[in-house]
């Protein structure tokens, strides 16, 4: 049991161990296999890429997979953090415009990984989402004696953490709204 669970915690290191397990005895016998050491360590900081692309330039074979990795996180943030599946629309319209509010949404999404980079580059976008969900905005409707109403449109005030990641971001929240006070709907009477 203990073999099996250290085979599934670290099947790499278990790779450098030959490992030979008696037949008639309970117990077993290992020893590191120090050829295939050397060679990990060889190739320690380096990276393998296999493919079926002959001619090209390295450095180029190596941009190709970058692309490749940016276009599956794109992927993934499409369908994970942003929702776009399943869509429930059933006319052509509309499931069009649900893809172009997300392909918005993930236009924003990259435009804050790229604010993040320099500022704050150990975050990402959808922890500061999830951060900035903390925030509130409400209209908070007060009727007066004389039959209008005020509005005041309020958003809370950020906790410290976030008052910090603002600042890293250099964002500022706008200014309270100033009270609107609208009249009372004019009742019509009819003459008749």
């Amino acid at each position: 049991m203990k073999l099996g669970a250290a085979r599934s915690q670290y099947p790499s290191g278990l790779r450098l161990v030959e490992l030979h397990v008696h037949d008639q005895n309970p117990h077993f016998t290992y020893r590191l296999n120090r050829d295939k050491l050397k060679q990990v360590r060889r190739r320690e900081g380096r990276y393998l890429l296999h493919t079926n692309l002959t001619g090209s330039d390295p450095t180029e074979l190596w941009r190709y997979y970058i692309q490749l990795t940016q276009v599956e996180e794109t992927f993934k943030n499409l369908k994970g953090d942003l929702s776009i599946r399943p869509i429930y629309h059933q006319e052509e319209s509309r499931i069009e415009a649900h893809i172009f509010i997300a392909f918005l949404s993930y236009c924003l999404h990259v435009t804050l990984a790229q604010q993040l980079r320099p500022h704050a580059p150990w975050l990402t976008p959808r922890s500061v989402l999830e951060k900035l969900a903390a925030m509130q905005m409400i209209d908070v409707e007060i009727p007066t004696t004389d039959g209008r109403t005020i509005t005041l449109t309020r958003h809370t005030e950020p906790e410290p953490e976030l008052k910090l990641l603002l600042q890293r971001l250099r964002l500022e929240l706008p200014a309270q709204i100033p009270p609107k006070i609208t009249a009372a709907q004019a009742e019509t009477t009819t003459v008749l």
